[in-house]
């Protein structure tokens, strides 16, 4: 029989699930796919073949046939945990009811970003890579919906995404609230042995064996110069053919191409309060919802936004927002 696992970190996409695969891999009783995004659980079969810019490939990577998808944990250790992080379990609702029919006792992981800073990090990612063509964040939300009809993928999905009610609520008529376990992305961020040691007593592993995540690639925003036009224009042009190459030959196609659209690049900037305030309206009936869900409180998601080194909601008259003699994340 072929092997299946035993826990899946479920969402969300620029969340640091990536980080986390990386830091739970580290501990000797887990065993992590090798492939941390496999995808498994996304189709009933073989992935779609078009989409949007890059889409297609993206699609080839997936691990899609069954016997594949159990090799990545035949390697696990006779009594290890294994497990995958494909983060956008948790937004597709007929993924979450492929794995409930298929390992019903799984145990679940959700990492939840606040829903804006979110969008706008996923946003940036694509804009970063070339492969989102709108250079506004705000003008790109607006085009979510012709784009979710003609069949991008989901991580172009900006503002959907971060519908944590709809999708933990729908999540719970499937699971027992037991087997999942939900924390925000500034607790890896802000305590990350605390949380590391609570996804372990979730696991049922030892404690204090992993203390730290390991450092993220932090997204950078190339300016929309005529340069970065062209070189986006090619790199898309390079992900529509190469959909026809072999991936290796794909990708000597448009990675080079990435590489030089990261040149001088400046850190990725926040959005003003004004940007943030037009995105908020989407998500307040959603973190009621959530709220709701989880019996916790998540109002801070729908107020302006500070953090050092991270993004920053600034207020119209400029002033930090801060409680506690410290700025909120």
């Amino acid at each position: 029989m072929t092997s299946l696992p035993d826990f899946l970190t479920i969402g969300a996409p620029k969340a640091g699930t990536t980080a986390l695969h990386a830091a739970l891999a580290r501990h000797p009783g887990l065993h992590l796919s090798r492939v941390k995004e496999p995808k498994f659980f996304l189709t009933d079969g073989p992935p779609p073949t078009r989409g949007g810019p890059g889409d297609a490939q993206t699609y080839r990577e997936h691990i899609w046939r069954r016997e594949d998808y159990g090799a990545l944990f035949s390697a696990a250790r006779p009594g290890t945990l294994t497990g995958e992080s494909t983060p956008f379990y948790l937004y597709d609702l007929a993924a979450q009811r492929r794995i409930r029919a298929a390992i019903p006792g799984a145990r679940l992981i959700v990492v939840l970003r606040d829903p804006v800073e979110r969008a706008h990090s996923n946003w940036t990612h694509l804009w970063s890579a070339g492969l989102e063509p709108i250079g506004d964040m705000l003008r790109a939300c607006e085009e979510e919906e012709r784009r979710i009809t003609a069949g991008w993928a989901p991580f172009w999905h900006y503002r959907r995404l971060g519908r944590y009610g709809e999708q933990l609520a729908h999540l719970f008529t499937l699971f027992p609230r037991e087997q999942v376990l939900i924390f925000r992305y500034r607790d890896l961020v802000d305590r990350p042995v605390d949380t590391l040691d609570r996804i372990c007593r979730f696991l049922d592993v030892e404690t204090g064996v992993i203390t730290e995540i390991p450092r993220e690639n932090v997204t950078t925003h190339p300016e929309p110069t005529g340069g970065h036009l062209l070189l986006s224009r090619a790199l898309r042009t390079g992900a529509a053919v190469g959909r026809f190459l072999p991936s290796r030959l794909s990708g000597a196609l448009t990675d080079p191409l990435e590489r030089r659209l990261q040149q001088r690049a400046r850190p990725r900037r926040p959005l003003t309060w004004e940007q943030r305030e037009r995105l908020i309206g989407y998500f307040t009936e959603d973190v009621t919802l959530l709220q709701q869900v989880t019996g916790e409180d998540f109002s801070d998601w729908l107020r302006p936004r500070e953090r050092s080194g991270g993004l920053v909601g600034v207020r119209p008259d400029g002033q930090r927002q801060a409680r506690n003699g410290r700025a909120q994340a």
